[in-house]
């Protein structure tokens, strides 16, 4: 059945529609031209693709891999291939001469590393006969088609990029270019990209040099294709299986202003803009491409603009602009490290660098080369492993990116925030960063670009590969809001981004560890504080997330209070490799807090547990191990736990935890601390009920948890006069006479006569056991 007839684009889930088991993109190369006056990014994509891990190439492989899971072309009936009428696409494209290496702009030489810090439901379609692509009774006559995430756009035309036109190419397949039209022909262009993917990791540059030349090849034939609501399917006429799909194909499209990838406005100082805002679609309205976690890319991308825009992007290197003719600008970025197409960002406006006196500068950053690193015993250790990820050019691997407890950073935003940027957060960043370095080692990414985004952005930040989104409103008030937000987005260079979830659903597991991890960065961070000030600040931190998170509870649908929506099914997709995202585009979900909240809350108790010293170090264990890679929760859970065999005798078990946090909504069955946090914050509500007072004792067992627990739960009792509640008072001051003087106290003060009765009757019971000190005390309070 056609999966995308069954979404309702208006419903909660978002469809990840892309066949990644049949075809997997390795890498993008975009160029694009930015058109504020019409509000449209327009260019071309060249994809490089490998045929993906479920694909079975026999000759009745039809049903296994050649059919589209959500064909929509089934029901169009025109007999021949309907061409659309094209735009000039000629003016848009490459004009490099093919037979000749010479790379044709300046920002593309690649080579050089000298910046480099290491509802669409138009069917546009050129498909014509559903008998030829989807002929149900006969699988084996059926066009393979490749299914890409794509919503919004305007696709104008797809070929086929003829790789082989490149001079000297075919050094990677050792043997000749065959003349002619012919499958051999297409074979060998086929070849060519596989060796071209699988180049080894100290190849880099030359892989991405030959990237950029492939994708200024000459088309060599159109390919079909159709548009739907939530993807763009292509085939090739005669072509049924991927090994045989063509294997780099140009797609010219542009973006339509409706377009929810980007959004864009004007800057707080008034001038035009666009920007990727972290849309609920990701980035399937700003070019076509495979959205499913699993597809992991590299880019390279060239975008001109006019002059006086500035474009930042998810790029290794520091871009320069290079003027390409009077008022036209071209900006060239790119990435070595294979990641998720839902991370690529973009970012062009007016934007103005903000930078320092350089001995401001030195001067902080010499004061954080104070922070303790990575114990050299653990750096080697570290050194000896072998990564678990796809080959590519790792800074784990490389002895100096171990050190650098700083990376290169740089500031923009609207030259009217210049000023509040250069007061707070341009000081900030290399004190988080160090203590980033310090808490987790390597940093993952090379170099790191802040903007100050435009007042409309719906976040405090959003952070990306090499760039970070803060909001204007961590600017004013003093440095506290800025770098505890500059910590979690720094964070999730290590956990969001490094490291990413298998399942989107599980998003714990980025904003959860960003969470915790906010806090001890900047504890690290304000060196001037003592240790007490720091768990102080800690505690009230914890305090305040707990009653939002209680108050999110208390005022939202159970089903978005689940971490691990699909449970027993997290992970799992379609044999096509497509999937949906649970409540992806749940309106109300986008404003939640939970899965920060409950994740931060689950891993701070496991830090409690384990003893936080011990746990930081497993941290840095796992993120050494897994860097690069995509995870599940208990992927993270079990590897914890194998690294403390005490915990596996206790109820500490990745199943409990499943049961108590991740597959249950609302508020998990919590430790002494938690419970002692929850009770404080409920002690300053004026008033509670008595049925909310029997239904907390009797939720959380009060009466059978520590001293601690049960003192706050007894100033409870006393505070809201709760009569079922007195004979736990008794019991503490008997049992508990260590902590019981402060209760006596509190009994006094409400001038309640059956409370002060209460008092005086335990004193009386007690006095003659109690220790002289004590018993002088109380009775100074009651009498």
């Amino acid at each position: 059945m056609n999966m995308e007839t069954q979404l309702d684009p208006m419903k909660d889930d978002l469809p990840l529609m892309a066949n990644t088991s049949y075809m997997l993109v390795k890498h993008y190369v975009l160029d694009l031209d930015v058109d504020f006056k019409s509000k449209v990014i327009e260019g071309s994509i060249v994809l490089f693709l490998e045929t993906g891990g479920q694909y079975m190439r026999t000759s009745n492989a039809g049903k296994e891999c050649c059919q589209s899971q959500f064909d929509e072309t089934c029901k169009m009936g025109a007999s021949e291939p309907c061409h659309i009428p094209m735009i000039n696409v000629s003016t848009c494209s490459s004009k490099t001469d093919y037979n000749d290496f010479a790379v044709s702009r300046k920002e593309e030489e690649t080579t050089s590393d000298e910046n480099s810090n290491h509802s669409n439901n138009e069917q546009v379609s050129g498909i014509s006969s559903s008998e030829d692509c989807c002929d149900i009774e006969n699988h084996g006559n059926k066009d393979f088609l490749l299914v890409l995430d794509c919503c919004d756009l305007s696709v104008l035309k797809i070929e086929e990029v003829d790789v082989a036109a490149v001079s000297g190419i075919e050094k990677f397949t050792k043997s000749a270019k065959p003349t002619g039209v012919s499958k051999e022909l297409e074979n060998f262009r086929n070849r060519i990209v596989h060796e071209l993917v699988t180049l080894p990791a100290d190849h880099w540059k030359e892989q991405l040099s030959y990237f950029t030349h492939c994708s200024q090849a000459p088309g060599c034939g159109e390919l079909l294709f159709s548009t739907g609501t939530w993807s763009l399917e292509i085939r090739k006429l005669g072509i049924q299986t991927p090994a045989d799909f063509p294997h780099a194909i140009r797609i010219w499209y542009k973006t339509k202003p409706e377009g929810t990838s980007v959004t864009w406005t004007t800057d707080q100082s008034g001038r035009p803009c666009v920007y990727t805002m972290g849309s609920p679609i990701n980035n399937r309205a700003l070019f076509p491409c495979q959205e499913p976690p699993i597809a992991l890319s590299t880019w390279q991308a060239s975008v001109r603009t006019a002059a006086g825009f500035v474009v930042l992007m998810s790029g290794e290197n520091s871009a320069e602009p290079v003027q390409l003719r009077e008022g036209v600008l071209s900006w060239y970025y790119y990435v070595s490290m294979p990641m998720p197409a839902s991370t690529f960002t973009i970012a062009v406006g007016c934007w103005q660098e903000v930078k320092q006196q350089s001995f401001k500068q030195t001067t902080a950053i010499e004061t954080n080369t104070e922070f303790s690193l990575p114990s050299p015993q653990t750096d080697f250790r570290w050194r000896e492993e072998i990564c678990g990820h796809v080959e590519y050019p790792c800074r784990f691997q490389n002895p100096a990116a171990r050190l650098q407890a700083v990376i290169p950073y740089r500031v923009f935003a609207p030259w009217c925030l210049m000023e509040s940027c250069e007061e707070y957060l341009l000081q900030l960043i290399p004190q988080c960063l160090s203590a980033a370095y310090a808490t987790l080692g390597t940093h993952p990414f090379s170099r790191l670009d802040v903007l100050i985004v435009p007042s409309n952005f719906s976040s405090l930040g959003m952070a990306s590969p090499h760039i970070i989104f803060l909001s204007q409103s961590v600017l004013p008030g003093g440095r506290h809001l800025c770098g505890t937000r500059l910590c979690h987005e720094i964070a999730h260079a290590w956990f969001g981004l490094a490291i990413g979830a298998r399942d989107w659903t599980e998003e714990w597991i980025s904003e959860g560890f960003a969470t915790f991890l906010e806090d001890i960065f900047w504890a690290r961070a304000q060196q001037q504080l003592s240790h007490d000030e720091i768990k102080g600040q800690q505690e009230l931190k914890a305090l305040l997330r707990w009653r939002r998170l209680r108050d999110e509870v208390q005022n939202s649908e159970e089903e978005l209070q689940v971490l691990r929506p699909k449970k027993e099914n997290t992970g799992e997709f379609s044999e096509s490799g497509a999937s949906v995202v649970k409540y992806g585009l749940k309106a109300e979900k986008i404003f939640m807090q939970v899965h920060y909240l409950k994740g931060y809350f689950l891993l701070r108790s496991l830090a409690r547990t384990i003893g936080e010293v011990s746990y930081l170090a497993s941290l840095r264990k796992f993120v050494n191990k897994f860097h690069g890679q995509l995870i599940l929760s208990q992927d993270f859970l079990s590897m914890l736990l194998e690294d403390f065999p005490k915990q596996k005798g206790s109820e500490l078990t990745v199943e409990n935890i499943f049961q108590n946090w991740l597959d249950t909504s609302g508020i998990p069955k919590l430790l002494p601390d938690q419970l002692v946090l929850l009770l404080e914050s409920l002690l300053e509500e004026k008033t509670l009920c008595p049925r909310v007072l029997q239904y907390l004792e009797r939720t959380y067992q009060l009466r059978e948890q520590d001293a601690e627990v049960r003192h706050r739960w007894c100033e409870l009792v006393i505070k809201h006069k709760y009569e079922p509640g007195y004979r736990d008072i008794e019991r503490f001051l008997r049992e508990d006479q260590a902590m019981g003087v402060y209760l006596y106290g509190e009994l006094m003060v409400n001038e309640d006569a059956k409370q002060q009765e209460l008092a005086r009757k335990c004193f009386a019971e007690a006095q003659e056991h109690m220790d002289a000190s004590s018993a002088k005390v109380v009775a100074e309070m009651l009498f």
